[in-house]
């Protein structure tokens, strides 16, 4: 007999929602994590309505600033748009990790601290780390070992070839947030997004290429940047590279979910919302593979192609149009909003 119904290999976020998801529908479930303790990450650490509702749904409700929209900012103007329904929030990642995991482990997920070295599937199902389950749920995040170990990996790159793909940095600052709106300032290499996460805190996080630096990209921006000065709480966090493929979201009872199934970029600011509905829908379709990959597909097809176009646009020598023309054409860009704030 398998030691439990459903392994999820990372504790993060959406690997602590796949269990309290699990649970919910009464399965056995253990959840494999090398860290101990509360895990910080780099973020943007803004929760779209969409992301809300499904937390809510778990009985989830970390604290944080409410979020009541997005604004696009460049020299050349801002941007803004609210949200038509239900605010979104701004959480700090260590507050949102946190909440999830008192909420699996009071609905009975175990977590066992370890690493998946290898995943021999078995009759029964699957083995990793000496533990033995029916299902593994691979939530892994960015670099996921499972993905490489399954065989879900694309080819690597050739030598010497670039791709385009981007990076993540973030710090915060003990600053209380000016606006309750999520900005996204434009500069001319990168995007730095402001979100406010507490009464007395905003986080900045910088999306870029390979060696772009917040402090360069901050005295492109001498408003943001007068705002922040001196108020600096923490080190800078990276992550990166961005962008990440698989070839398929299942193998045998493998299921990837979250950045392990792939990512394509955090400038829409929706990865936890994709992240949270994809671990549902493994969850819902554990003995159905080819189900869980026609989820997959529905849950993620407007970030992909919002997504996808909005970074060739941004990297493009196009992209100094992007607020001007957000500013000229508001419907278009508040339609934007509304599809990946859902």
């Amino acid at each position: 007999m398998p030691d439990t119904d459903v392994l999820v290999v990372g504790g993060g976020p959406v690997g602590l929602a796949a269990a309290v998801e699990a649970r919910r529908r009464g399965h056995e479930v253990v959840v494999l994590e090398p860290r101990t303790g509360t895990v910080d990450k780099a973020c943007g650490e803004g929760l779209m309505p969409g992301a809300l509702r499904l937390l809510h749904a778990w009985d989830v409700d970390p604290a944080g600033h409410p979020i009541a929209g997005i604004s696009y900012r460049s020299p050349a103007g801002h941007v803004d748009h609210r949200f038509r329904g239900s605010a979104g929030r701004g959480v700090r990642r260590t507050v949102l990790h946190r909440a999830l995991r008192e909420r699996a482990a009071a609905l009975g997920a175990v977590t066992v601290t370890g690493r998946a070295g290898e995943v021999r599937v078995t009759p029964g199902g699957v083995e990793v780390a000496g533990i033995s389950a029916r299902h593994l749920l691979a939530c892994d995040g960015l670099h996921s070992p499972v993905r490489r170990l399954v065989g879900l990996e694309p080819p690597a790159r050739r030598p010497g070839r670039t791709d385009g793909r981007r990076y993540g940095l973030r710090r915060h600052h003990h600053l209380a947030p000016w606006t309750d709106l999520v900005e996204v300032h434009w500069s001319p290499v990168a995007e730095v997004y402001v979100t406010p996460v507490a009464a007395d805190l905003v986080g900045v996080a910088l999306l870029g290429p390979r060696g772009a630096s917040l402090d360069a990209a901050l005295a492109a921006l001498p408003e943001l940047a007068e705002r922040l000065a001196g108020a600096p709480a923490g080190p800078v966090r990276g992550a990166g590279p961005l962008r990440q493929r698989s070839t398929r979201r299942t193998a045998g009872p493998v299921r990837l979910v979250g950045d392990a199934s792939g990512y394509v970029d955090a400038l829409t600011g929706e990865g936890l919302r994709v992240g949270f509905a994809q671990a549902r829908a493994a969850v819902a379709t554990l003995d159905d593979p080819a189900a869980y990959e026609r989820a997959w597909w529905a849950a993620t097809r407007d970030y992909r192609v919002l997504t996808s176009a909005l970074v060739a646009w941004a990297a493009s020598p196009l992209r100094p149009t992007i607020v001007p023309l957000a500013r000229r054409s508001p419907g278009l860009f508040a339609a934007v909003v509304e599809r990946l704030a859902a």
